[in-house]
């Protein structure tokens, strides 16, 4: 649990996302109605930038490279944005932890 605790919130929820994004089925906005916390899409609105590169990405994920240009032609950079992130707060970590058990060893 303690381990759980040193990991930074935005990567949880980065990864998270991801892995809900690629384990969601590629389809269209508008051919099923399913729960959703967009309040665009609760209102009615057929149109959400967010909505689309959520939808974009998992297009992505399951190698529909047309497709997902064709939801949102953000979704590749936004999904190598969040993955350069995801790597730069990992790499952060690490680097952390290094200097920690440094210093650890110079008090001893």
């Amino acid at each position: 649990m303690k381990m759980l605790n040193r990991i930074p919130v935005e990567l949880i929820f980065w990864i998270t996302a991801l892995v809900l994004l690629a384990a969601a089925a590629p389809v269209k906005h508008g051919y099923i109605h399913h729960f959703t916390l967009c309040p665009l899409a609760n209102m009615g609105f057929d149109w959400c930038p967010g909505c689309g590169i959520g939808r974009a990405i998992t297009q992505l994920f399951h190698g529909n490279i047309r497709e997902s240009l064709e939801q949102h032609w953000f979704g590749i950079p936004a999904l190598m944005i969040i993955g350069h992130r995801i790597i730069e707060l990992v790499n952060r970590r690490i680097i952390n932890n290094r200097k920690l058990k440094y210093k650890e060893k110079r008090y001893v």
